[in-house]
């Protein structure tokens, strides 16, 4: 099991409401996704930075050829 850690935030009312929007969640679900989404935020910046510089052995011409 995951520990957890119970917090108080302030947050502006308007900014939770349009969050609980987009996610269709309550506070909780809604806060923590957006947790994740700054935590994963590094790992998409990396990937990016790589973006052109990474060489692929597989001919994705092929890989669509097995599709069908």
């Amino acid at each position: 099991m995951r520990s957890v850690r119970k917090v108080t935030v302030e947050l502006p009312r308007e900014l939770l409401r349009k969050a609980q929007k987009a996610t269709g969640e309550g506070t909780t679900a809604t806060i923590r996704k957006g947790l994740e989404l700054v935590a994963a935020s590094r790992a998409y910046e990396e990937i990016r930075r790589l973006r052109g510089r990474v060489a692929f052995s597989v001919d994705w011409k092929k890989l669509r050829e097995d599709r069908s």
